[in-house]
């Protein structure tokens, strides 16, 4: 078994959370001392020029970035994506921002029901939505507002503009998910 490529496998799944040591320590089954040997192993391996990836420690977590050098590209992937339609995900969470904000990151999870992490990053991309300071919750999460960007892209002077939503609105669309027809 090839823990290398297993540690690997890991550490693109866990993506911008990272893991801690002793959590990859206990998925692997090996010991501290193991794990670190083979973390110097597959650091060392990404080193190389031929390699877009790099492995960091932030506190007491790993994970995967992509390499300073590389920055160039990875802007121009950015810049493009701009122009990009926006999908139904990001409609969604610039909504749930718009209407709710400052609104943290896991407020939104609740909202939408999935994770939320990859589309808010591309939206902070597209300068839809910036960071707005830190909840006074535990851990102080990020809060996230929309940008005069999201203003003038959807022609609002301000969030007063956004359409109101009615308790009509809302019952009409609770008759939706309830059938007419009952057994009898």
């Amino acid at each position: 078994m090839n823990l290398k490529a297993i540690l690997e496998g890991i550490l693109f799944v866990v993506g911008d959370e990272g893991i801690s040591i002793d959590k990859l320590s206990k998925v692997l089954d090996i010991s501290l001392a193991d794990l670190n040997k083979i973390l110097d192993e597959y650091m060392a391996d990404l080193e190389s020029s031929d390699r877009g990836l790099q492995l960091e420690k932030y506190n007491d977590n790993y994970k995967l970035v992509t390499k300073k050098e590389h920055a160039e590209y990875y802007k121009k992937l950015v810049d493009n994506e701009v122009s990009d339609v926006l999908s139904p995900a990001a409609l969604e969470t610039l909504a749930i921002i718009a209407y709710n904000g400052p609104i943290t990151r896991n407020m939104i999870d609740e909202v939408r029901g999935v994770n939320s992490i990859y589309v808010i990053r591309k939206l902070v991309l597209k300068n839809l939505v910036k960071e707005v300071g830190r909840s006074e919750m535990a851990g102080r999460p990020i809060l996230y507002g929309v940008t005069d960007q999201f203003l003038d892209y959807f022609g609002l002077k301000s969030l007063d503009d956004l359409p109101t939503i009615s308790e009509e609105e809302d019952s009409e669309e609770m008759e939706l998910f309830s059938s007419k027809y009952t057994e009898e």
